[in-house]
């Protein structure tokens, strides 16, 4: 197939646009050129301006693709740029977790729990909403303006990997390395996670099957922060630290919730256990942190 990808520069787009190489598809990836890749002649390349009418446009005029995924989509402007410009055979969007409203939130929240096409639709920027209504917007103005365009949108609890930029994971794990203080306030709040290289093998999974609608994307089990800390002190035998007058973490204010994956593994798609592969980025991180000491 021909796939264009927003986003296939950094983080989980690079294993989304690597899983689509190996599986023999033709891959573009679209940029404003300001990140560098490394799969050098493998990829055809665009750089264009993802919220310019007018850059969109350009593309299609002479380009046409099976399959457009879109990980840098943001609200529901986005959508309509996007699909008012392209005619695409499937329509792939990056979604979150952070769809499901505070009033369902909790364990093994189900696609059901929002539902995209009752979701009252308004034509959103990014910047005029918070990022959890503004993904709404992007589900809505998906599944309700274009309802022909075969489509599926990923939702992916926090996503973890060595190439994360958030550094959101990092943070635990440098804090307790280097001793410095910590406020943490859902230290044993179970949460799910998904690694980088699967979400990537997801989205390169929807591209290739005829699934539609909403599908939660998470690795089996879930961990807390405590946990995460243990064995970071297990291995290194340092102890955190934690202070309320120390540095605040990156997941404060997550309450406890977990994904239901039922439907994508009813569809044919199964995850890993959380416990595969957080070990050994954890101790990638005490690694990184030990080597900039």
């Amino acid at each position: 197939m021909k796939i264009l990808v927003f986003g296939g520069t950094r983080f989980f787009g690079i294993h989304l646009v690597e899983t689509l190489l190996k599986k023999g598809h033709e891959v573009t990836i679209a940029t404003r050129g300001l990140a560098k890749d490394t799969f050098g002649d493998r990829v055809k390349r665009l750089c264009i301006d993802r919220c310019s009418d007018k850059d969109l446009a350009g593309i299609f005029v002479q380009n046409q693709y099976d399959c457009i995924v879109d990980n840098i989509c943001y609200a529901s402007n986005d959508v309509k740029r996007l699909l008012e410009a392209a005619k695409c055979k499937r329509y792939v969007l990056t979604s979150t977790m952070s769809v499901y409203h505070e009033t369902i939130w909790g364990q093994n929240m189900k696609e059901e729990d929002f539902n995209a096409l009752s979701h009252l639709l308004k034509w959103y920027e990014r910047q005029d909403a918070p990022y959890d209504e503004v993904k709404r917007q992007a589900e809505a103005a998906l599944f309700q303006v274009y309802p022909e365009q075969k489509a599926a949108a990923a939702r992916f609890p926090f996503v973890i990997g060595e190439e994360d930029y958030t550094k959101r994971l990092y943070f635990y794990v440098e804090h307790t390395v280097r001793q410095k203080p910590m406020y943490i306030d859902n230290i044993d709040e179970e949460m799910s996670f998904i690694c980088a290289e699967e979400a990537g093998a997801f989205l390169a999974w929807l591209c290739e099957n005829e699934e539609t609608g909403a599908f939660n994307a998470a690795n089996k089990q879930t961990v807390t922060i405590r946990q995460i800390l243990e064995y970071v002190e297990k291995k290194t035998g340092k102890q955190a630290i934690l202070s309320k007058d120390g540095e605040t973490a990156p997941y404060n204010g997550t309450k406890a919730y977990s994904l239901d994956t039922k439907k994508a593994e009813a569809a044919g798609f199964l995850f890993s256990s959380i416990n595969s592969f957080l070990p050994k980025l954890l101790e990638e991180y005490i690694v990184k942190v030990q080597n900039s000491i």
